[in-house]
């Protein structure tokens, strides 16, 4: 990547096999999906595949995706499902 190429951040949802649902943060969504159902991207995520993709949000920088990722993480389930639109 060159220094004129902006890296983007981004906060991910993802629903699990089970109905839990999975946040977390990566540069490359398309890869770090694939991880988690191939079962080498999380501890918890490897026991609870298949997963599926349900939010994505993306940010300039990587402070700020961490701060919405704990924001996100510090939620009730309720709030969670009506983010991602999932009932």
């Amino acid at each position: 990547m060159s220094k004129n190429e902006i890296k983007s951040h981004y906060v991910y949802m993802l629903s699990c096999a089970n109905g839990e649902l999975y946040t977390g943060y990566t540069v490359d969504p398309v890869k770090r999906v694939r991880l988690h159902n191939l079962g080498l991207a999380s501890k918890f995520t490897r026991s609870h595949r298949p997963v599926v993709l349900v939010r994505l949000e993306k940010f300039s920088n990587k402070s700020t995706a961490l701060k919405r990722e704990l924001e996100i993480k510090k939620m009730k389930r309720a709030i969670k499902l009506r983010l991602c639109d999932i009932s």
